[in-house]
Formats: C-alpha cells, structure tokens, sequence
C-alpha cells in the first residue's frame, strides 16, 4: 500500500513548477546551440535571452549582469576565487562558500571568519572594525554574506553591512539562494557586487543557478575556452534548463505575498510541537527568519531518528545539516551559534513552501506527537 507524502524540505529543494516543467519540454524542441548563428541557434538564443530577462528582474538586475551557472556553488565558487587578498565570511554560511574561502586560505589569503550571537545574527560590530582593518591594510577584500541560512533561515543584516562594506572599498558577495523567488531583491538598492542564486530552490530544474555581476564589478572567470555568456563562463548553455529556471523565476516573482503567508503555517507548527513537548525549542524564533523555516531542537532525540521516523510516517523533514551522502552530519551553523554539539545533533529543519496547506501542518503535528514520543522513550530505555 502506497503511503501519501507530506514535502516540507524546500530548503533542499522545492518541487518542479509545472510552468518550469512546460518551458523545459517546449525548449527540447529547440536543439540548437545558442551560439550558432542559422535558424534553429538564434531560436535557442530566444530561449536563453528571455530567461536572463525574467531572472534579472526577479533580482532587480538588469539582464546584461545575469551569468547562467549550474549553481549557486558555482557561482560563488567563481567570485571567491578571483585571487582577493582579504576574505570575510560568517561562521554560518552555506558550506560551500566555507570550503572555497577555506581553499583560498590554503593558497595564502587572509580569511577572517566572523561569528554570530546565540540568534544566529552576526556581530555587526565585529564586522565593522574587521571591514575597517581590511580596508586600511589596502589589497583586495571580499566580504561574503548570505541573505538567509539555509538551515534556520535567520536573515543577516544584509543592507546596512553591505553598504558599510562599499563604503570602505570592501568588494561583497551575496548568497541570496534561499531567498530569491522569496523575498523582494533589488541589486542596485541591496549594494552587492556579486550575487548568487540557485534554481531548484524556486521550482526550477536542478542544475541550473545564476551568477549576478553588478555592472562595472571585477570579474575574472573560472571557466574558460569560449566567448559565452559573454566571456563570463565558457561552455555551451544548458539551453532547456535555464527555460525552465526563467519560467520559475517569473511564477517566483508573483508568490512573495503568498509566501510571507506561510508564516502562519509556520507558527502554527511551532506552536504545536512546543505545546506537545515543552522541552523543545525552536532556533531563532525571536530575529527575523524566512517565512517557510522552523529548525525544532528536541533535546536527547537524534535528528537521524526524527528524520526516519518522519519519513517512514510519510513526511518529507530534514536534519540540521546533511553531507553528500544523505546521512546527518555536525551542523557547523548551530555549533556557531553556541549549541552543544548533543544539542545540535537533536535539529530537524522543517521547510514549507507554495504545495503546503494547513493540513500539511496538522499532519505533520499528529506524527510528531508519535514519532517524538516514540525516539524520546529509545532515549530513556538506552
């Protein structure tokens, strides 16, 4: 017997939007290569203009600083290794940008990681006198933040570090993956350089991501050979997938209000577990978060354990972190934060998106009292 399935991880991904899903078949028809210039290239060029267009605007770029990638870690990847003399990054960013800031350490550049408060905020003070170090010790600095973590969903201060950062001469480069499609984004407004976003996170294709390049920023591209997107990363386009990451970004940019909405879910879910079980606690409840995120400690139950306990009741939830390898893993972001690591490892992530409806939310509360119960009397009996 098939169970049915609750989806609440749309921080991992979110499911293909059927507009995306239409515009990658229609664009299958369409096998030239984009660079060609006969019929059938220029009728992929269309294809792949169109979509720079619809994600531009879904960033408040304008479609000349759009870079198509295969992903957000692509992207980054490419701005922080541009050979900077000074790298600035938070603790709690997306591994990705860790390891690549973390590589360039390897090769000799300065990185200085900054930490956050128990709320998962930076320290906005920290971050100015090391801004001000950097800038007056001359040489090329990159100062990286994300908009929203990927496992709390805690917003930084983006705006006004960004803009002091600028002011200083600081280059800076935005994870804005988790909430691009989520929340309103403004390039120009926002003072960042540099922009990643990601579009599988907003209904689109996997393997498909963008890079944002403000216009007149430095860019030294990672990829090489030939002239496309001009001259910015060498390789044909994936002409279908960047269709369907276009059509995403155009259903995305007509949701925000609908998103903002599925805070109520949210709460609602919260207010449940902790009602369930007092001895529970929700990460950054107090500081800003995206609308859709819940990250639930549940002391002395492994996160491992909720997670196939949830499954197996037919509810898709992540852990605090997961590895390559689908198994739970130490969440750098909640050590960050000051939890123990036990602490940490009692984490689950749930992450709502534009399918959920409340009854989502009551399915999910009737398997926690269950799967809850059930992990916290393994606890007591081990």
């Amino acid at each position: 017997m098939t169970v049915s399935r609750t989806y609440l991880d749309f921080n991992a991904t979110a499911p293909l939007r059927e507009e995306a899903k239409m515009a990658v078949i229609a664009a299958l028809e369409d096998f030239g290569n984009p660079s060609s210039v006969h019929v059938e290239g220029r009728r992929a060029r269309s294809l792949v203009d169109a979509a720079r267009r619809d994600v531009a605007a879904l960033v408040g770029a304008v479609p000349g600083e759009v870079v198509f990638t295969a992903s957000g870690t692509e992207g980054a990847g490419a701005v922080l290794a541009m050979g900077w003399d000074t790298i600035i990054v938070s603790q709690v960013e997306h591994s990705s940008v860790l390891a690549a800031a973390r590589r360039a350490a390897d090769r000799g550049v300065q990185v200085i990681e900054v930490g956050v408060g128990p709320d998962g905020v930076i320290d906005a003070e920290a971050c100015a006198r090391v801004l001000e170090t950097a800038a007056a010790s001359g040489g090329r600095t990159l100062f990286a933040l994300q908009m929203a973590n990927n496992e709390t969903g805690v917003l930084q201060p983006c705006r006004v570090l960004f803009q002091m950062a600028r002011a200083q001469g600081v280059a800076v480069l935005c994870d804005a993956v988790q909430t691009a499609g989520r929340m309103p984004i403004n390039l120009a407004e926002f003072g960042a350089d540099y922009l990643v976003v990601s579009g599988h996170k907003i209904g689109a294709p996997k393997g498909t991501g963008a890079l944002v390049i403000r216009d007149g920023a430095r860019f030294v591209p990672l990829l090489t050979g030939g002239g496309q997107e001009q001259n910015r990363r060498a390789g044909t386009e994936n002409v279908a997938g960047i269709a369907g990451f276009g059509a995403a970004a155009r259903a995305a940019s007509e949701d925000f209000a609908a998103f903002e909405q599925l805070s109520a879910l949210r709460d609602r879910l919260e207010e449940g577990v902790t009602a369930q079980t007092p001895n529970a606690s929700v990460i950054g409840q107090n500081v800003d978060r995206l609308a859709n995120t819940s990250t639930v400690v549940l002391p002395g139950c492994r996160a491992e354990t909720l997670v196939i306990g949830f499954d197996l009741a037919g509810i898709a939830v992540s852990s605090g972190a997961a590895c390559s390898s689908g198994k739970v893993g130490r969440s750098h972001v909640l050590e960050a934060m000051g939890l123990e690591p036990e602490t940490a490892q009692s984490a689950i992530r749930i992450s709502l998106g534009w399918t959920n409806t409340a009854e989502d939310v009551e399915r999910f509360l009737i398997a926690w009292a269950d799967v809850a119960g059930r992990a916290s009397v393994a606890r007591r009996v081990a």
